[in-house]
């Protein structure tokens, strides 16, 4: 049984820093792609970042370039997102997701994902 669980939201405060966690079990990470989702209230699903299983290059959505960080420990079967220079308009539920094959065009893209953990809030306010 495929299984991803998050970790390491929280409240910080703006311009701070926090690590996510994405830890796998249960299916052959060769196969998959990990990538990061978030959703805010009343707002859809976006992509926010996305490793291969082979690591290597990473895609990340514009309005997170620059302060995030995606990084995969396949030893571990965890995936991490370094999160700094946080902004009240990164709060959200963060979701990670098994991406089949290869990080989507464009990383938004969730269509046909079955694997999701049950998310992480990350709050950001003074």
């Amino acid at each position: 049984q495929l299984q991803l669980v998050e970790s390491g939201g929280g409240l910080v405060q703006p311009g701070g820093s926090l690590r996510l966690s994405c830890a796998a079990s249960g299916f052959t990470s060769d196969y998959y792609a990990i990538g990061w989702f978030r959703q805010a209230p009343g707002k859809e699903r976006e992509g926010v970042s996305c490793i291969r299983s082979s690591g290597g290059s990473a895609k990340y959505a514009d309005s997170v370039k620059g302060r995030f960080a995606i990084s995969r420990d396949n030893a571990k079967n965890t995936v991490y997102l370094q999160m700094n220079s946080l902004q009240p308009e990164d709060t959200a539920v963060y979701y990670c997701a098994a991406v089949p094959l290869e990080c989507r065009a464009p990383i938004s893209d969730y269509s046909g994902i079955k694997y999701w953990g049950k998310g992480t809030l990350v709050t950001v306010s003074s």
